[in-house]
């Protein structure tokens, strides 16, 4: 290849890259620049790329995809471009929603909290899931069929009310106002008769009081000469108990040592009687060899057997 024709080459990918780059400068100018965040909802409600993304109420930029999470396909991801400088911090909410009730759904962004840091581009919003058309409409049927078991039990609660209502009246007829009248009057008398004998009552029932409050003044003193005794029966008691005591340990010792030489004499004895009962065996020993050689007791030596005398007639 000749030189003019690298260098012309060379010269037509320089002005391609200006023209891009003058395109974008421009193109980034009369839109303003914008930095990309994203955020995930349950439920997109219609949402398309081209929707308007709305901080506080005030539009700041536009919503650039709307697609399935890759790892959760349970959520839609959502990424919008917003205005450079929006302060979108960490305490703000992004939320399905729409300026009127005709408009396309929007995603609007709380502004959050002044002391909140701010999130980097890129960043995700945290989301508020709002209550779809479905869910809306599962609730109002709910509703409708809890009014109308309300009615049934509005109706039911108005029948008992009109039986209450005829009862009454039944209650209230002449007749019966004839009759509670005379209870009434009846009930005037028996109050007139039964007043006197009240008053008699009540009567006793003073005197009943007075009478005890007087035995209650004359048991007094007796009360307060039993409380003396128990308090020095109290003092008594508390000032013997600790000589008693020391007497107790004293005894205790006593028997302790009574006990020690009790051992000791059992011992003895026991030795005594073990020596009485050799010297009774061996006197017994003697009274038998008495009995049997009562020569032993004047020679030393012990005689010779005698011989048995010879038969007569026999050879010897």
């Amino acid at each position: 290849m000749k030189t003019e024709a690298k260098v012309g080459a060379f010269v037509l990918v320089c002005a391609a890259i200006l023209l891009i780059t003058i395109y974008r400068v421009s193109s980034a100018q009369i839109r303003g620049a914008r930095v990309s965040y994203k955020t995930y909802l349950r439920y997109a409600g219609g949402l398309e790329p081209g929707a308007d993304v709305l901080f506080g109420g005030i539009t700041v930029g536009a919503v650039t995809a709307v697609r399935p999470d890759a790892q959760d396909p349970t959520r839609i991801e959502i990424l919008m471009d917003v205005k450079l400088g929006t302060p979108v911090n960490a305490k703000c909410v992004a939320r399905l929603g729409s300026v009127t009730l005709v408009t396309n759904p929007v995603i609007s962004i709380s502004t959050g909290a002044n002391d909140a840091p701010r999130l980097p581009p890129g960043s995700v919003i945290p989301p508020e899931e709002t209550i779809s058309v479905d869910d809306e409409e599962r609730k109002i049927a709910a509703l409708a069929d809890s009014a109308h078991t309300l009615m049934d039990a509005l109706q039911t609660d108005v029948k008992d009310a009109h039986t209450l209502i005829a009862h009454l009246n039944e209650v209230t007829d002449k007749p019966n106002q004839q009759r509670l009248a005379n209870v009434l009057a009846n009930s005037d008398a028996m109050v007139a008769r039964t007043s006197p004998k009240i008053d008699q009552i009540s009567d006793q029932l003073v005197r009943l009081t007075n009478e005890a409050n007087g035995v209650m003044a004359k048991l007094g003193p007796a009360v307060d000469n039993i409380n003396a005794t128990a308090s020095n029966a109290n003092q008594t008691i508390t000032s013997l108990r600790e000589p008693t005591q020391a007497d107790l340990a004293e005894v205790r010792k006593t028997l302790a040592e009574l006990q020690a030489q009790m051992r000791a004499k059992d011992q003895d004895i026991t030795y005594t009687l073990e020596n009485v009962r050799m010297i009774t065996d061996n006197l017994n020993e003697l009274t038998e060899s008495v009995k049997e050689r009562p020569w032993s007791l004047v020679r030393i030596r012990q005689p010779k057997d005698r011989k048995v005398p010879p038969v007569a007639g026999a050879k010897r």
